[in-house]
């Protein structure tokens, strides 16, 4: 049942990049990360890597306001 409420709570990975509550969806070998970890790694250190060197290319007022609009446009909580 965890795949149904995933999908009906909108918690799948392609959901959740629609509603930019994450940046990017890093794809995984045939049948899971567990079935080629030395090619999972190296992928994570590419993405990681580039997103690094893409965010030094800002400011740290750039980095700053990219992250408060990316948060804002996440909605607001209203405590009853």
């Amino acid at each position: 049942y965890k795949e149904q409420a995933a999908e009906a709570l909108k918690l799948t990975a392609h959901d959740m990049l629609k509603n930019k509550l994450i940046d990017d969806i890093i794809k995984e070998p045939l049948g899971g990360a567990h079935q080629d970890t030395d090619w999972m790694y190296a992928k994570m250190k590419k993405v990681i890597l580039e997103t690094y060197n893409n965010l030094n290319t800002l400011s740290v007022e750039e980095r700053i306001d990219q992250r408060i609009d990316k948060f804002s446009a996440m909605g607001v909580v209203v405590e009853a």
